[in-house]
């Protein structure tokens, strides 16, 4: 590739990336309607607990994190693939955001809370998720 598509390609994925939502998405607020219909009650994004969770259920001392396949590695998952340019840099945040995610889990749990991992292909399968949610709580 020329260097002129190598740099387009390059804009075009910034573009792509710096549209991505931390907060709000479409597999958060899928969960979250999910509790709602089954009746909980929760906070949203609270900056007091480790890696300010996406989801709070202070009643029952849990936490529950919507994570997206793709920037979360799901072990074994189809949308957890790597990107074919600059695999290094890619392989480095990878890395370092599970990380950061088994070291948020530990906090949870060292201040007596518990953690819920929901990942993105998950949400698509509502029995499933209704099971996971209904094991924690």
């Amino acid at each position: 590739m020329s260097s002129e598509v190598m740099h387009k390609v390059s804009e075009q994925r910034s573009r792509n990336m710096s549209a991505i939502k931390s907060k709000n998405t479409k597999p958060e607020i899928a969960v979250r309607k999910l509790l709602h219909s089954m009746g909980y009650r929760f906070r949203l994004h609270r900056k007091d607990l480790p890696g300010s969770p996406d989801i709070v259920l202070p009643k029952y001392k849990t936490v529950i994190f919507v994570h997206g396949c793709f920037w979360h590695r799901h072990e074994n998952c189809k949308y957890a693939s790597i990107p074919k340019t600059r695999k290094e840099f890619w392989e480095s945040k990878f890395k370092a955001n599970v990380k950061r995610d088994k070291e948020i889990q530990e906090k949870i749990k060292n201040i007596g809370w518990q953690s819920v991992v929901i990942w993105e292909c998950q949400i698509k399968d509502e029995k499933f998720l209704n099971k996971l949610i209904s094991n924690f709580l």
